[in-house]
Parts: C-alpha cells; structure tokens; sequence
C-alpha cells in the first residue's frame, strides 16, 4: 500500500510540474530581448471547443510541455481578447471588442488579423528576432505537433522548401512523445 501511494504521488507530483509555461506576447518579445529564443504562439478563442481540447490533451502532455518550456517562450493568446500587443513598433489592439459577448464570437483582435489567423486553434512559431516563420493551423494530437515543435526548433524547416522535401522530412520523422 505503501508503495502506490509513493507511486501515486511522485505521478501526481511530475504531472504538475509538466506544464506549460504560458506568458503573454509583450512578455515573450521582451523576454527575448534579453535572451533569443524562438516563440511558440497559441491563438485561441474562449468559445472554441478544439482550443480546450488541446489545452486539455495536447499542452497537458509532459513531453509536449517540456519541450515547448525548454525552445520556446510559449504564448497564450486570446485571439478575440483585449492584450494590448506591441510589435515590431506598432501597437495592437481589439477596439470593436464588445464586453456583452464574452465568452461566445467576439471582434477578431488586430494583432490575430494582421498575421492572418483566421482559424482557431492556430499555433504561429517565430524565429529569435520575432520574425513569424509559420502558422500551424488546427488541432494537433501530441504526436502531430511535435513534428513542427521539433521542426521548428533544430531550425530544419529552413532546408524544407519544396513539397517533396516536406513530404520526405514527415516520412522520416520519428516520434518520442
């Protein structure tokens, strides 16, 4: 008996210390300020039931988690929220934003509009310098987004420019999570 509870509690004890990190994206942009390293960008809506699902089974995965806190600053960003952003020396903002609508479709924040997300869940990866390197639209299982995690981080898509190179780098690529 003893024993799983010792069990049982170093489980409980590691699930809780494998979670992301999440930061705002003013907090990453001077985060990397100070230390280059590449953004991971969660857009998510509060009404959207595949943003919570991944919340719930992919960002929850330890290894999923570990791997986001360790490459990236990881971002969490209300994609129809009111974060004022400052980027690249412009000032983002959600002014047709209405408070009546919390929670249900709301006004699309500027920020979300300019890099083109459109859709949600939406990942979007940036380089050290806070230049985007690319949208990962949809939801992702563990596996599937560690494929672009892994991508992204050893800087491998930069090789990835044709359809076949990207076809052969998923054929080849090996999963650990």
């Amino acid at each position: 008996m003893k024993y799983w509870s010792t069990t049982i509690m170093l489980f409980f004890i590691t699930s809780l210390s494998a979670q992301v990190e999440w930061m705002s994206m003013n907090e990453a942009l001077q985060a990397q300020k100070d230390e280059p390293k590449k953004i991971f960008a969660d857009f998510y809506t509060d009404w959207c039931g595949p943003c919570k699902a991944m919340d719930k089974n992919t960002f929850a995965h330890p290894e999923v988690a570990k791997y986001i806190n360790m490459h990236y600053y990881p971002v969490k960003f209300n994609a129809e929220g009111t974060e004022k952003v400052f980027y690249k020396d412009f000032e983002y903002t959600n002014p047709n934003f209405k408070p009546n609508l919390k929670g249900r479709r709301n006004a699309q924040h500027f920020f979300a509009n300019a890099l083109k997300v459109s859709a949600y869940p939406t990942v979007v990866f940036f380089d050290e310098e806070a230049n985007v390197i690319s949208p990962v639209v949809g939801y992702k299982t563990p596996e599937q987004l560690e494929l672009y995690l892994k991508m992204i981080a050893t800087g491998a898509y930069k090789e990835l420019t044709t359809q076949e190179a990207w076809k052969n780098y998923q054929s080849k690529f090996e999963s650990t999570f």
